[in-house]
């Protein structure tokens, strides 16, 4: 352990400061930590000259960072450590085609040509945009018959793919594919100029344009030695608080429908629209863009949007209280969401699951409380009572979270007399040879933004974790023994995000 560094959240480390260490130290150190209620912010991997290198970054109450060096494959960690690397390594995989040997689980995360313009470890070159072909899980016996949905779903939903493996009603096993898009988001972060980078953030998951760019801009805030206003930090505060309430009594319209109750649904549809007005009302977005920009924001919020942010926020309150008791009340809807789709305590450890869908497990973590930033420092935490894993917790987590934000939104328009200064998307240059973790607590739970420098001052790579990330595999879990029409409430109880993950 003496070999992790202490790093802060947004605060700058000089790359030649990241510790160095064997694979095997690099190994066990990681297995001991996790093992110890430890979890995995970033993994990923760099080339530095012709060395290929792994960082990780974990926390528990802090923050630490460590480095190894490794050949064209590595022992996997999500084998001998822990679930909570699986992903990572998969991602290491396809990006870099650095292979984790013995990974139980070794598939595509995204599709994607990897950065190295090489085959990846599927055997993928990418000539064609076709990717590998891959044997989804199978459950074998005679009773067994499998559903298949997607990638291509109605409406306007995203492309993901769900295997289904059934026995009549009951689902033994829920296999979710996603990355199916391309993006390639996170090379494109270190191609175009500095200007570009608040945009494209913004576009990472639009229901997250907040919480994505306001990592993006803190890391180049530090890097580029960017201050920022107090007035600043507590209209981005209560952006940030709006963008969490209008997700989450959009979800609990969305429950409501899911179980055939349309009064609150079209109540909390209703409402929802309100809280992104009210965003609007700050800056002229329903969902918030073009609102932070590195060093700042795009408009002061003045008295009168203050005054109409508090008046809105006193005539909902009592409209929410009252259809939230509709929805819990009624003994219909209890009896669809109690003991349906649980992922016990241990189960969304041993998983590393964040945000709401964590803490309706029993995991207390929430990175506005354990790494502040902006206006955090000031504010209350939240506790939550039921955390049974099932979806009522995860439902009730949200409840009591859309009553904390306008708490948190009253307390910060009560600062709002602080100074602010509006800023433009201005020319700064970063600092060389660094790297940057930032961390903010997004509607879903922890974002992650990693920037890294080269000698000129370039961004070399740009690594974004969305809380997705981590959570997807939780759903697929929670239909473990459920029927198979039990699939859209506990979709919805978690409603991960398809862009967000598929980078």
């Amino acid at each position: 352990m003496d070999n992790l560094l202490h790093i802060e959240n947004g605060g700058i480390v000089k790359r030649s400061d990241i510790p160095l260490v064997s694979f095997d130290s690099f190994a066990t150190i990681l297995s001991e930590f996790v093992e110890n209620d430890g979890y995995i912010v970033q993994f990923f991997a760099l080339v530095e000259g012709d060395k290929n290198k792994l960082i990780a970054v974990v926390r528990n109450n802090q923050l630490f960072i460590l480095s190894t060096e490794v050949g064209e494959n590595f022992a996997s960690l999500t084998a001998t450590a822990s679930e909570k690397f699986h992903m990572f390594e998969r991602e290491i995989a396809e990006q870099y085609g650095i292979v984790p040997k013995d990974h139980p689980w070794l598939k595509m995360v995204r599709y994607h040509a990897n950065y190295r313009g090489a085959p990846d470890a599927f055997g993928n070159n990418y000539s064609e945009d076709i990717p590998g072909n891959y044997s989804y899980f199978q459950v074998e016996g005679e009773a067994v018959h499998e559903v298949a949905v997607g990638p291509v779903h109605a409406g306007i939903i995203e492309p993901g793919h769900f295997r289904f493996q059934c026995s009549g009603e009951e689902v033994f096993s829920l296999e979710i594919q996603l990355g199916y898009q391309h993006r390639g988001v996170e090379n494109l972060f270190t191609e175009v100029p500095l200007k570009r980078l608040p945009i494209i953030a913004e576009s990472i998951a639009g229901d997250t344009s907040i919480g994505h760019n306001l990592c993006c801009c803190q890391a180049l805030e530090a890097l580029g030695g960017l201050s920022v206003d107090p007035g600043a930090q507590i209209v981005r505060s209560i952006a940030l608080e709006l963008e969490r309430i209008a997700n989450h009594i959009g979800d609990l319209g969305a429950l409501s429908g899911d179980v055939a109750f349309n009064p609150p649904a079209a109540y909390f549809g209703r409402i929802r629209g309100e809280f992104l007005n009210l965003l609007q009302v700050l800056c002229g977005n329903r969902f918030g863009k073009s609102l932070v920009l590195p060093g700042g924001i795009s408009q002061i919020m003045t008295a009168e949007q203050s005054t109409i942010i508090e008046e809105k926020l006193k005539e909902l309150e009592p409209e929410i209280r009252h259809v939230c008791d509709l929805l819990f009340s009624a003994h219909t809807v209890q009896a669809r969401f109690e003991q349906t789709g649980t992922v016990s305590n241990q189960m969304a450890r041993d998983l590393g699951l964040v945000g709401y869908a964590g803490r309706a497990s029993g995991i207390e973590y929430d990175a506005r409380v354990t790494f502040p930033t902006e206006s955090y420092r000031q504010l209350p935490a939240n506790r939550n009572e039921m955390t049974n894993g099932d979806v009522n917790s995860r439902a009730t987590v949200r409840k009591e979270e859309i009553s904390h934000s306008i708490h948190l939104i009253r307390l910060l328009l009560n600062k709002a007399g602080e100074t602010s200064s509006t800023t433009i998307m201005q020319d700064f240059t970063l600092e060389p040879d660094a790297l940057i973790i930032t961390i903010n607590e997004g509607w879903r739970g922890e974002i992650s933004h990693c920037l890294m420098t080269d000698a000129e001052g370039k961004i070399e790579r740009y690594k974004v974790k969305d809380p997705s990330f981590h959570n997807w595999t939780g759903l697929a879990m929670s239909l473990r023994n459920e029927e198979i029409s039990e699939f859209p409430l506990c979709n919805k109880s978690f409603n991960l995000s398809y862009c967000g993950f598929d980078l």
